[in-house]
């Protein structure tokens, strides 16, 4: 019993570290709300006298993300970009390629389309994106085709993959995918300039789930205490001269 009660434990206060960072994403651009997955992980009693043959402990099984749509905000800034629908932007950084639905994007010295941190926007073919500081405005079409004054100067990758389950966070709000995940580029209408993606996190269910967890944490933690309380009780009588 007391194995179990901490077992549940275990798994209550990774949920609520779970909550508790999707809370304070909420305002982060393309933040995908977490939910953490979990299992019953039998476990069969060597002797058992009396009670169940059978223990089932508590067990993280996984983390599953909602990849929905979050809202689209309207910034007016010429190189912030939100995708509608599937995709992920595709970054080039130190730790090589990742994938972001952050579209907070701006220009450096040299005229490359980066990220907040200075990771390279990747284009269709996996190279860099260069605008001319000089040519005038860059304009944006929603299939992430970019131009000043009329001429094209590369195109905005935008990957989806069959199973966005694959994909594993490495922080900065960004993924890392394994080499022979299924993917293809989004030809389609998906790119809005102007735009960002706000957090699909839904604060009034993530606030409800924070206080749910937070009590089944104390309901548990009284029954170990109980539990422990009676062992303390039964040792006591024992141990007493007959």
């Amino acid at each position: 019993m007391m194995m179990i009660g901490l077992s549940q434990q275990q798994v209550l206060r990774r949920a609520l570290d779970i909550t508790a960072n999707n809370i304070a994403n909420v305002s982060t651009a393309g933040f995908k709300a977490e939910q953490l997955l979990v299992e019953a992980d039998p476990w069969t009693r060597a002797r058992a006298e009396d009670g169940p043959p059978q223990l089932n402990y508590v067990a993280e099984w996984g983390m599953g993300r909602d990849f929905s749509q979050g809202t689209l905000e309207q910034t007016g800034r010429p190189l912030d970009l939100a995708i509608t629908g599937e995709g992920f932007f595709v970054l080039d950084t130190p730790q090589g390629e990742r994938f972001t639905r952050d579209g907070r994007f701006s220009m450096d010295a040299g005229g490359t389309l980066i990220a907040q941190d200075g990771a390279r926007v990747l284009d269709e073919g996996g190279a860099p994106i260069t605008i001319d500081p000089e040519a005038g405005p860059v304009a944006i079409s929603s299939t992430g085709e970019l131009a000043q004054n009329g001429v094209p100067v590369g195109r905005v990758a935008v990957m989806r993959f069959d199973e966005p389950g694959v994909l594993s966070k490495t922080g900065e709000n960004r993924y890392t995918a394994p080499n022979d995940a299924a993917r293809e580029l989004v030809m389609g209408d998906s790119v809005r300039q102007g735009f960002i993606e706000s957090s699909n996190v839904r604060p009034i269910m993530e606030i409800t789930s924070m206080m749910e967890v937070s009590r089944a944490y104390a309901s548990v933690t009284r029954m170990l205490q109980q539990a422990d309380e009676l062992s303390r009780k039964a040792i006591e009588r024992l141990g007493r001269p007959g």
